[in-house]
Protein backbone atom coordinates (compact mmCIF):
# COMPACT_ATOMS: atom_id res chain seq x y z
CA UNK A 1 0.00 0.00 0.00
CA UNK A 2 0.92 3.26 -0.57
CA UNK A 3 0.15 7.39 -0.41
CA UNK A 4 -1.38 8.55 -3.39
CA UNK A 5 -0.66 12.53 -3.37
CA UNK A 6 -3.48 13.56 -6.14
CA UNK A 7 -7.11 14.34 -6.38
CA UNK A 8 -6.78 13.48 -9.96
CA UNK A 9 -9.62 10.44 -10.51
CA UNK A 10 -8.19 9.50 -13.59
CA UNK A 11 -5.24 8.87 -11.79
CA UNK A 12 -7.13 7.03 -9.17
CA UNK A 13 -8.73 4.61 -11.83
CA UNK A 14 -5.58 3.88 -14.16
CA UNK A 15 -3.97 2.86 -10.62
CA UNK A 16 -7.06 1.17 -9.00
CA UNK A 17 -7.48 -0.64 -12.76
CA UNK A 18 -3.78 -2.09 -12.13
CA UNK A 19 -4.56 -3.65 -8.94
CA UNK A 20 -2.62 -0.98 -6.80
CA UNK A 21 -3.23 -0.41 -3.12
CA UNK A 22 -3.24 3.15 -1.97
CA UNK A 23 -5.07 5.83 0.37
CA UNK A 24 -5.45 9.79 -1.54
CA UNK A 25 -4.42 12.38 0.11
CA UNK A 26 -4.83 15.57 -1.73
CA UNK A 27 -1.70 18.51 -1.44
CA UNK A 28 -1.72 21.97 -0.82
CA UNK A 29 0.88 23.06 -2.99
CA UNK A 30 2.04 26.23 -5.53
CA UNK A 31 1.61 25.19 -8.70
CA UNK A 32 2.94 28.03 -10.30
CA UNK A 33 5.55 27.53 -12.65
CA UNK A 34 9.12 29.14 -11.75
CA UNK A 35 10.68 31.84 -14.12
CA UNK A 36 12.80 30.10 -16.77
CA UNK A 37 11.78 26.57 -15.83
CA UNK A 38 11.43 24.33 -18.68
CA UNK A 39 7.98 21.84 -18.66
CA UNK A 40 9.90 18.98 -17.94
CA UNK A 41 11.77 20.41 -14.99
CA UNK A 42 8.11 22.12 -13.67
CA UNK A 43 6.30 18.58 -13.88
CA UNK A 44 9.13 16.94 -12.00
CA UNK A 45 9.40 19.62 -9.27
CA UNK A 46 5.52 19.53 -8.36
CA UNK A 47 5.42 15.87 -8.47
CA UNK A 48 8.29 15.18 -5.91
CA UNK A 49 6.57 18.35 -3.94
CA UNK A 50 3.44 16.45 -3.85
CA UNK A 51 4.92 13.50 -3.04
CA UNK A 52 6.66 15.01 0.00
CA UNK A 53 3.72 16.86 1.25
CA UNK A 54 1.85 13.83 1.61
CA UNK A 55 3.97 11.88 3.25
CA UNK A 56 3.57 10.16 6.57
CA UNK A 57 5.22 6.73 7.54
CA UNK A 58 2.81 6.22 9.59
CA UNK A 59 0.09 5.66 7.31
CA UNK A 60 2.06 4.11 5.01
CA UNK A 61 6.16 3.98 4.05
CA UNK A 62 5.58 5.47 0.18
CA UNK A 63 3.77 8.31 -1.42
CA UNK A 64 3.56 8.70 -4.69
CA UNK A 65 3.20 12.25 -6.57
CA UNK A 66 2.36 13.27 -10.05
CA UNK A 67 1.85 16.45 -12.22
CA UNK A 68 1.15 16.60 -16.44
CA UNK A 69 1.48 19.98 -18.46
CA UNK A 70 0.71 20.19 -21.95
CA UNK A 71 3.08 22.68 -24.24
CA UNK A 72 3.83 23.66 -27.52
CA UNK A 73 7.18 25.06 -26.42
CA UNK A 74 9.24 23.72 -23.49
CA UNK A 75 9.10 27.03 -21.59
CA UNK A 76 5.39 27.82 -22.09
CA UNK A 77 3.00 25.44 -20.57
CA UNK A 78 -0.32 25.63 -20.82
CA UNK A 79 -1.46 24.58 -17.84
CA UNK A 80 -5.45 24.24 -16.52
CA UNK A 81 -7.77 26.79 -17.97
CA UNK A 82 -9.75 29.64 -15.34
CA UNK A 83 -12.68 30.02 -17.29
CA UNK A 84 -14.11 29.30 -20.57
CA UNK A 85 -12.56 31.64 -22.78
CA UNK A 86 -9.58 31.05 -21.70
CA UNK A 87 -9.73 27.08 -22.59
CA UNK A 88 -11.24 28.52 -25.68
CA UNK A 89 -7.93 30.01 -26.14
CA UNK A 90 -5.99 26.93 -25.03
CA UNK A 91 -7.68 24.55 -27.54
CA UNK A 92 -7.39 27.05 -30.44
CA UNK A 93 -3.49 27.01 -30.10
CA UNK A 94 -3.76 23.47 -30.00
CA UNK A 95 -5.35 23.26 -33.21
CA UNK A 96 -4.75 21.64 -36.08
CA UNK A 97 -0.84 21.36 -34.42
CA UNK A 98 1.55 18.82 -32.73
CA UNK A 99 2.27 19.47 -28.76
CA UNK A 100 3.65 17.52 -26.07
CA UNK A 101 2.25 16.69 -23.05
CA UNK A 102 5.03 15.63 -19.94
CA UNK A 103 4.21 13.96 -17.06
CA UNK A 104 6.11 13.71 -14.12
CA UNK A 105 5.59 10.75 -11.42
CA UNK A 106 7.76 10.99 -8.08
CA UNK A 107 7.89 8.38 -5.26
CA UNK A 108 9.33 9.31 -1.62
CA UNK A 109 10.35 6.61 1.39
CA UNK A 110 11.70 7.96 4.66
CA UNK A 111 15.37 7.15 2.48
CA UNK A 112 14.93 7.42 -0.63
CA UNK A 113 13.27 9.81 -3.41
CA UNK A 114 12.87 8.58 -7.37
CA UNK A 115 11.28 10.28 -10.54
CA UNK A 116 10.59 10.32 -13.93
CA UNK A 117 9.35 11.98 -16.70
CA UNK A 118 7.90 11.16 -19.48
CA UNK A 119 7.06 13.45 -22.47
CA UNK A 120 4.73 12.12 -25.22
CA UNK A 121 3.41 14.12 -28.56
CA UNK A 122 0.00 14.47 -29.47
CA UNK A 123 -1.06 16.27 -33.25
CA UNK A 124 -4.67 17.58 -33.54
CA UNK A 125 -6.61 18.43 -36.25
CA UNK A 126 -7.50 21.17 -37.42
CA UNK A 127 -11.09 22.13 -35.03
CA UNK A 128 -13.71 24.40 -36.14
CA UNK A 129 -14.61 27.39 -33.51
CA UNK A 130 -18.34 25.92 -33.72
CA UNK A 131 -16.11 22.27 -31.78
CA UNK A 132 -14.57 24.01 -30.09
CA UNK A 133 -17.17 26.25 -28.15
CA UNK A 134 -19.31 22.50 -27.93
CA UNK A 135 -16.61 20.90 -26.46
CA UNK A 136 -15.99 23.63 -23.88
CA UNK A 137 -19.61 23.78 -23.11
CA UNK A 138 -19.30 20.03 -22.01
CA UNK A 139 -17.46 21.36 -18.97
CA UNK A 140 -14.47 18.92 -19.37
CA UNK A 141 -11.77 20.99 -20.27
CA UNK A 142 -12.02 22.72 -17.16
CA UNK A 143 -10.26 21.00 -15.02
CA UNK A 144 -7.72 19.85 -17.20
CA UNK A 145 -4.15 20.66 -18.32
CA UNK A 146 -4.55 21.54 -22.02
CA UNK A 147 -7.70 21.90 -21.49
CA UNK A 148 -8.35 18.61 -22.84
CA UNK A 149 -9.58 14.98 -22.28
CA UNK A 150 -7.70 12.42 -24.37
CA UNK A 151 -9.40 9.59 -23.32
CA UNK A 152 -13.09 11.85 -23.29
CA UNK A 153 -14.92 14.08 -25.31
CA UNK A 154 -11.09 15.56 -27.19
CA UNK A 155 -10.41 12.19 -28.31
CA UNK A 156 -11.79 12.76 -32.23
CA UNK A 157 -9.68 15.69 -32.04
CA UNK A 158 -6.52 13.62 -31.89
CA UNK A 159 -4.69 12.72 -35.11
CA UNK A 160 -1.12 10.88 -33.96
CA UNK A 161 -0.20 10.07 -30.70
CA UNK A 162 3.43 9.31 -30.23
CA UNK A 163 4.30 7.75 -26.59
CA UNK A 164 2.31 6.52 -23.50
CA UNK A 165 -1.10 7.51 -23.61
CA UNK A 166 -1.19 6.76 -20.22
CA UNK A 167 0.74 9.55 -19.36
CA UNK A 168 -1.77 12.05 -21.39
CA UNK A 169 -4.39 10.85 -19.68
CA UNK A 170 -2.06 11.62 -16.41
CA UNK A 171 0.11 8.97 -15.17
CA UNK A 172 2.54 6.89 -17.37
CA UNK A 173 1.52 3.60 -16.50
CA UNK A 174 4.50 0.83 -17.63
CA UNK A 175 6.85 3.56 -16.06
CA UNK A 176 4.58 4.08 -13.07
CA UNK A 177 4.73 0.66 -12.43
CA UNK A 178 8.44 0.04 -12.72
CA UNK A 179 9.10 2.74 -10.53
CA UNK A 180 6.87 1.31 -7.68
CA UNK A 181 8.19 -1.96 -8.34
CA UNK A 182 11.78 -0.24 -7.20
CA UNK A 183 10.38 0.41 -4.11
CA UNK A 184 8.74 -3.10 -3.55
CA UNK A 185 5.09 -2.38 -4.12
CA UNK A 186 3.42 -4.27 -6.59
CA UNK A 187 -0.25 -4.95 -8.11
CA UNK A 188 -2.42 -6.84 -5.34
Amino acid sequence: MFILASQSPRRHHLLAAAGYTFVVRVPDVDEAPLLSESAGDMVRRLAIIKAQACHDPSLAPVSLGADTTVFIDPFHSLGKPDHADHAIAMLSSLSGRRHWVSTAVAVVSTTRLASIVVTSCVQFRTLSDSEIRAYVASGEPLDRAGAYAIQGGAGHFVQHVAGSWTSIVGLPMAETSALLASFQLTPE
